[in-house]
Protein backbone atom coordinates (compact mmCIF):
# COMPACT_ATOMS: atom_id res chain seq x y z
CA UNK A 1 0.00 0.00 0.00
CA UNK A 2 1.34 3.32 -0.63
CA UNK A 3 2.48 5.42 1.75
CA UNK A 4 -0.11 8.46 0.80
CA UNK A 5 -2.66 5.56 0.92
CA UNK A 6 -1.25 4.74 4.69
CA UNK A 7 -1.29 8.55 6.03
CA UNK A 8 -5.01 9.07 4.76
CA UNK A 9 -6.48 5.48 6.77
CA UNK A 10 -4.21 6.91 9.73
CA UNK A 11 -5.75 10.54 9.66
CA UNK A 12 -9.18 10.08 8.82
CA UNK A 13 -9.31 7.48 11.65
CA UNK A 14 -7.47 9.65 13.85
CA UNK A 15 -10.39 12.21 12.78
CA UNK A 16 -12.89 9.43 13.56
CA UNK A 17 -11.51 8.88 16.92
CA UNK A 18 -11.41 12.65 17.79
CA UNK A 19 -14.82 13.20 16.66
CA UNK A 20 -16.22 9.95 18.81
CA UNK A 21 -14.64 11.13 22.07
CA UNK A 22 -15.74 14.56 21.41
CA UNK A 23 -19.45 13.16 21.66
CA UNK A 24 -18.93 10.14 24.19
CA UNK A 25 -17.06 12.72 26.91
CA UNK A 26 -19.09 16.20 25.81
CA UNK A 27 -22.27 15.20 24.25
CA UNK A 28 -21.49 17.28 21.14
CA UNK A 29 -20.72 16.87 17.42
CA UNK A 30 -17.31 18.27 16.44
CA UNK A 31 -17.78 20.07 13.70
CA UNK A 32 -14.94 22.89 13.07
CA UNK A 33 -17.29 25.76 11.86
CA UNK A 34 -19.11 25.71 15.04
CA UNK A 35 -16.25 25.47 16.99
CA UNK A 36 -15.09 28.23 15.18
CA UNK A 37 -18.22 30.23 15.16
CA UNK A 38 -18.82 30.13 19.14
CA UNK A 39 -15.68 31.92 19.74
CA UNK A 40 -16.82 35.00 17.25
CA UNK A 41 -20.60 35.22 18.07
CA UNK A 42 -19.68 34.91 21.72
CA UNK A 43 -21.91 31.45 22.34
CA UNK A 44 -19.29 29.58 22.93
CA UNK A 45 -17.42 32.02 25.73
CA UNK A 46 -18.28 29.00 28.52
CA UNK A 47 -16.10 26.36 26.81
CA UNK A 48 -13.37 28.62 24.83
CA UNK A 49 -10.45 27.01 26.81
CA UNK A 50 -11.61 23.60 24.87
CA UNK A 51 -12.58 25.27 21.28
CA UNK A 52 -9.20 27.22 21.16
CA UNK A 53 -7.00 23.89 22.26
CA UNK A 54 -8.86 22.09 19.37
CA UNK A 55 -8.53 24.84 16.61
CA UNK A 56 -5.08 25.06 17.74
CA UNK A 57 -4.92 21.47 17.53
CA UNK A 58 -6.54 21.06 14.19
CA UNK A 59 -4.07 24.05 12.74
CA UNK A 60 -0.74 23.10 14.33
CA UNK A 61 -0.45 19.32 14.44
CA UNK A 62 -0.16 18.80 10.64
CA UNK A 63 2.50 21.17 10.51
CA UNK A 64 4.09 19.35 13.10
CA UNK A 65 3.53 16.31 11.06
CA UNK A 66 4.68 17.56 8.25
CA UNK A 67 8.26 18.87 9.41
CA UNK A 68 8.73 15.19 11.42
CA UNK A 69 7.96 13.36 7.76
CA UNK A 70 9.64 15.98 5.22
CA UNK A 71 6.33 17.26 3.98
CA UNK A 72 4.29 16.55 1.35
CA UNK A 73 3.83 17.19 -2.22
CA UNK A 74 0.62 19.53 -2.87
CA UNK A 75 -0.98 20.72 -5.62
CA UNK A 76 -2.32 23.91 -4.47
CA UNK A 77 -2.54 27.07 -6.67
CA UNK A 78 -0.15 29.55 -6.45
CA UNK A 79 -2.97 32.22 -7.14
CA UNK A 80 -4.45 34.11 -3.91
CA UNK A 81 -7.08 35.09 -5.61
CA UNK A 82 -7.95 32.14 -6.64
CA UNK A 83 -7.42 30.60 -2.83
CA UNK A 84 -9.41 33.41 -1.50
CA UNK A 85 -12.04 33.11 -3.70
CA UNK A 86 -12.27 29.24 -2.92
CA UNK A 87 -11.95 30.16 1.10
CA UNK A 88 -15.35 32.33 0.78
CA UNK A 89 -17.03 29.73 -0.97
CA UNK A 90 -16.25 27.21 1.85
CA UNK A 91 -17.30 29.43 4.62
CA UNK A 92 -20.87 30.76 2.45
CA UNK A 93 -21.58 26.81 2.11
CA UNK A 94 -20.54 26.06 5.65
CA UNK A 95 -23.11 28.24 6.98
CA UNK A 96 -26.05 27.58 4.48
CA UNK A 97 -25.65 23.99 5.26
CA UNK A 98 -24.98 24.76 8.84
CA UNK A 99 -22.54 23.20 9.41
CA UNK A 100 -18.95 21.70 7.94
CA UNK A 101 -17.98 18.03 6.77
CA UNK A 102 -16.24 17.10 9.81
CA UNK A 103 -20.04 17.88 11.34
CA UNK A 104 -21.72 16.67 8.38
CA UNK A 105 -19.36 13.96 6.99
CA UNK A 106 -17.14 12.21 10.07
CA UNK A 107 -20.16 12.59 12.70
CA UNK A 108 -23.30 13.31 10.93
CA UNK A 109 -22.72 10.13 8.73
CA UNK A 110 -21.20 7.75 11.52
CA UNK A 111 -24.56 8.51 13.39
CA UNK A 112 -26.65 8.05 10.19
CA UNK A 113 -28.10 11.35 10.01
CA UNK A 114 -30.17 12.17 7.03
CA UNK A 115 -29.07 15.42 7.25
CA UNK A 116 -25.60 14.98 7.65
CA UNK A 117 -25.41 12.52 4.80
CA UNK A 118 -27.53 14.64 2.58
CA UNK A 119 -25.17 17.65 3.46
CA UNK A 120 -22.11 15.40 2.57
CA UNK A 121 -23.06 13.95 -0.64
CA UNK A 122 -24.20 17.92 -1.66
CA UNK A 123 -20.62 18.77 -1.18
CA UNK A 124 -18.46 15.89 -3.09
CA UNK A 125 -21.22 17.00 -5.96
CA UNK A 126 -20.39 20.53 -5.11
CA UNK A 127 -16.99 19.75 -5.30
CA UNK A 128 -16.80 17.45 -8.46
CA UNK A 129 -18.72 20.63 -9.87
CA UNK A 130 -16.07 23.28 -8.99
CA UNK A 131 -13.38 21.39 -9.91
CA UNK A 132 -14.67 21.02 -13.38
CA UNK A 133 -15.53 24.58 -13.89
CA UNK A 134 -12.14 25.65 -12.46
CA UNK A 135 -9.97 23.48 -13.62
CA UNK A 136 -11.21 21.76 -16.90
CA UNK A 137 -12.87 25.01 -18.72
CA UNK A 138 -10.78 27.73 -17.22
CA UNK A 139 -7.75 26.67 -16.43
CA UNK A 140 -7.48 28.73 -12.89
CA UNK A 141 -6.67 25.70 -10.57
Amino acid sequence: MQNDWIMGLLGGGLIGLAGAILLLVNGRVMGASGIIGGLVDGSGRHDWTERVAFLAGLALLPGLAALMTGGAATHLTENWITIAFAGLLVGVGTRLANGCTSGHGVCGISRLSPRGIVASITYIIAGAVTVLIFKHLLGAI
